[in-house]
């Protein structure tokens, strides 16, 4: 399970001549942050403590002293340390996820997951604390109970980034792709220059080369298998919809790709702009509105589709996409530009999610 270590969101200050056992304690927890992150554990555990009786109001020094023993793999002693604090008018859902890791790494599964519990009756709108609860099921491998608490963490908290990456390798490993496509390029524009960013960029890159079929006077794609209809299925005026992957999306990758005779990096950058300006002009934006296909739209009104299609796809043909960068560098600058200044905004306001659970 991902380790929960939360640094102190501490000014980048040093106090000189601290006159007050608060400055004192602020000083000592800043050095101790500092060798706690050069493997100084027990050293930075002594500052810690220090702090803590300098200034005892700070529920924040006990916790990042739980983070350490938890770092040592003392999970019972960041236990005993949190339960004191979990109740704390100042605790925020790191602390709830911190005990949880810490029981769940202790072989306590089930506390793990009452503890995520307790968090989220506290903070409903806590992204961390879903994701955590999904892990729970994720390391036993029931991969659809997992796939359950992601989605309910990016409906409750659309920003944040690890619900989509863990959400988007499911569905890119069943026969629902078409959510994975959509999740993980949402979640390569929150986190954007990770090793998570480039295995998702290799990912996304493979399903379209596998879900692509290109045969004599053939062609197919297979990104969804729901064919199936239930009432949601129907609009106001009794109209027929079908499923979101089958009668939206896979008719309008197709007619993307019927100039096409091959599936690579150069070949995808043509579909996935066909696609933009397809799903807009067929009206699909109004029926199936979606974040990402806007903001794809947006680049593509500032000139950058290109560049961006490129660095989605880059870590699936490193080659292809430096034989297209070394003729195209003053491209790509100019969107790399625009793209830091212009990311994926997403909010309450402004989110998507699957709506399968």
């Amino acid at each position: 399970m991902k380790k929960a270590l939360l640094l102190l969101v501490l000014v980048p200050l040093f106090f000189y001549g601290q006159t007050t056992n608060e400055e004192r304690a602020f000083a000592k927890a800043v050095e101790a942050i500092q060798l706690m992150h050069s493997g100084q554990i027990d050293e930075s555990i002594r500052l810690l403590k220090e702090a803590q009786r300098l200034d005892p109001e700070r529920v924040d020094y006990t916790y990042e002293l739980a983070v350490a023993h938890y770092l040592k793999e003392d999970y019972e002693g960041a236990i005993k340390i949190l339960k004191k604090i979990i109740n704390h008018k100042d605790a925020s859902p790191l602390f709830f996820q911190l005990l949880g890791n810490s029981y769940s790494l202790s072989g306590n599964s089930a506390k793990a997951f009452q503890t995520y519990e307790a968090g989220l009756k506290r903070f409903p709108n806590s992204g961390i604390l879903y994701l955590e609860k999904g892990n729970v099921h994720w390391m036993k491998e029931e991969f659809d109970k997992a796939l359950t608490f992601y989605e309910r963490g990016i409906k409750a908290d659309p920003s944040f980034p690890s619900n989509y990456y863990r959400a988007a390798i499911i569905y890119l490993n069943s026969t629902e792709e078409v959510w994975g496509m959509i999740y993980g390029e949402i979640f390569m524009n929150l986190e954007r220059n990770t090793q998570r960013t480039a295995d998702m960029s290799r990912w996304l890159y493979e399903t379209y080369r596998s879900e692509i079929n290109i045969g004599n006077n053939t062609i197919s794609v297979s990104f969804s298998r729901n064919a199936i209809i239930n009432a949601d299925n129907f609009s106001e005026s009794n109209e027929l919809r079908l499923p979101f992957g089958v009668g939206i999306y896979e008719p309008t990758l197709l007619i993307s790709l019927l100039s096409e005779n091959t599936i690579n990096i150069h070949t995808l950058n043509r579909i996935r702009t066909n696609f933009i300006e397809n799903y807009f002009k067929l009206g699909h934006d109004k029926t199936h509105p979606n974040i990402l296909f806007s903001y794809k739209k947006q680049i593509k009104e500032a000139g950058h589709l290109e560049a961006y299609n490129y660095w989605i796809l880059m870590k699936g043909d490193e080659d292809g996409f430096l034989d297209w960068y070394y003729e195209n560098e003053e491209k790509w600058n100019n969107f790399v530009e625009w793209f830091l200044e212009n990311p994926l905004v997403i909010d309450e306001t402004n989110k998507f999610f699957s709506g399968q659970y």
